[in-house]
């Protein structure tokens, strides 16, 4: 007998909906990932969940409407993660003409069948909010409504609830070989320490590594598909409102301005072929300037290449021209089963791991699809009383400031006692690394989410390392050695 129904290889989105999904319908399940959950392009998407009006101008409109369903399952079940936000387009006289926007957006909503967001509208920004961080003459502009999301946070809860529904989560562990038999037996390296385990099937989820995987560790010809590389730029705050840009670029590529963590403007994407080592992603300056320079037709505060405090850049495949990502299954006669899966957007992430799991059906018995109605860790309450969960996050915990509620109550959700317990003062919560991290935070994130690292912490359980001086940082370092050498004892 097997150790497991199902091993999966990579921590990214992909991988971890499907063990999610896949634990939640009774199967055995073990993932590996050889770094950090969600350490690949997840991190480097554009926090967007939403039915993406560039593939609505390709005509895609099954897969829109798709996605726009995504959308409204999101709000039910990540409601602390998922923020419903208002995208603004403004007209631009060498854009799309404004009566072709207007005709767009008109068909997104109703692809939206049932819709539980504001519809569509054309605005006058002469003299409204949304225009004064704008240049003139700008009057008219279209804002719809999609959503935002904490896409790393959205990695981790997978993985939270699959560990939860009984899967095994391994980060830092890397599997080696895989030798296909009746089933399959995977040789795995694990923070240097080599053992074999086994598995009736097997899924390959390993993003930017798909191909690399293929061919040196199940010994296989790869898929034949191309590697993209998307990046991003943070700089400071450009504007006030809470609302999403959308600027048409003079190559008509959309480009989207983000409030990003409070007091950043995440900017983006751009992206392109990409060649090399995947854990080797850097953006080149002329991609920099490209964001840049987009951001400068619109805005009346100037950025220069000096004002990026960050770039974000990540790979992945390309699963094929008007493809949501791609999944390949075989099962050769007398072989165990294999999975491949990759690409695709971060809004239909829940629908491709449904998918990918019921094409085990006729191998397992396991039980009907579930992840469409059930609510990831944290998420049982309703978007609509986000505001209303800060407000009584501030009552009980009376030493957090409105903003630092805001953020751990996003992160953290209904579960958020299970971090700060009964504290009544911030010294309660133990050293303070920066102004918003506490050594309680730390703990349940090492304890229960798999952080091993500060970087772990600052960039992907969270983006406090926007913040946070060096000295609390290396204090953060010292802390958590000092507290993973003690588990390791």
């Amino acid at each position: 007998m097997a150790d497991y129904d199902l091993a999966v290889i990579g921590g990214g989105l992909n991988g971890v909906s499907i063990a999610r999904d896949a634990a939640g319908r009774g199967l055995r399940v073990i993932l590996l990932e050889q770094g950090d959950l969600g350490a690949g392009a997840s991190q480097a998407s554009p926090r967007l969940i939403h039915g993406d009006l560039s593939v609505l101008e390709r005509r895609a409109f099954f897969r829109v409407r798709a996605a726009l369903k995504e959308r409204d399952t999101w709000l039910r079940t990540a409601p602390h993660l998922v923020r419903p936000t208002r995208f603004v387009i403004p007209a631009h006289s060498d854009g799309r003409q404004p009566w072709v926007l207007r005709a767009w957006l008109l068909l997104y909503d109703r692809l939206a069948s049932r819709p539980r967001l504001p519809a569509s509208a054309t605005i006058d920004i002469t003299h409204h909010p949304y225009g004064n961080a704008l240049q003139r003459p700008i009057g008219t502009a279209f804002e719809y409504s999609d959503c935002m999301v904490d896409d790393s946070r959205l990695v981790v809860l997978n993985a939270v609830d699959a560990a939860e529904r009984g899967a095994v989560i391994r980060t830092g562990a890397r599997c080696v070989r895989a030798d296909r038999l009746d089933i399959w037996r995977l040789a795995v390296i694990d923070r240097g320490h080599r053992q074999v385990i086994t598995a009736r099937a097997l899924v390959n989820a390993s993003g930017a590594w798909t191909a690399s995987v293929a061919e040196t560790v199940l010994r296989m010809p790869p898929p034949r598909v191309g590697t993209v590389q998307i990046s991003q730029i943070v700089v400071r705050r450009l504007f006030d409102t809470d609302n999403v840009y959308v600027f048409q670029n003079s190559d008509r590529r959309l480009i989207f301005a983000s409030p990003y963590e409070r007091d950043f403007t995440l900017i983006g994407t751009v992206g392109h072929a990409f060649t090399g080592d995947p854990a080797i992603v850097s953006m080149a300056a002329s991609d920099v300037a490209y964001l840049c320079d987009a951001a400068n037709r619109y805005f009346r505060e100037r950025l220069e290449l000096v004002d990026v405090i960050r770039t974000l850049s990540g790979a992945n495949l390309v699963a094929g021209p008007g493809r949501d990502g791609a999944m390949l299954f075989g099962r050769p006669r007398g072989k165990a089963p294999l999975v491949t899966i990759f690409g695709g957007d971060v809004t239909t992430s829940r629908l491709r791991a449904e998918r990918a799991v019921s094409k085990l059906t006729p191998f397992y018995p396991m039980s009907p699809r579930w992840t469409a109605k059930t609510p990831l860790p944290g998420g049982d309450s309703a978007w609509e009383r986000f505001d209303a969960e800060v407000d009584a996050a501030v009552e009980r915990w009376r030493f957090l400031s409105e903003p630092q509620a805001r953020r751990l109550v996003a992160a953290y959700g209904s579960r958020l006692n299970m971090v700060l317990g009964d504290a009544r003062e911030r010294v309660d919560l133990g050293p303070a690394f920066g102004p918003e991290l506490t050594a309680a935070e730390v703990r349940y994130l090492m304890a229960k989410e798999w952080a091993r690292f500060p970087d772990d912490i600052l960039w992907r359980r969270s983006k406090l390392g926007l913040t946070m001086p060096s000295a609390d940082r290396d204090a953060l370092a010292a802390f958590m050695a000092a507290k993973g050498s003690c588990k390791a004892s």
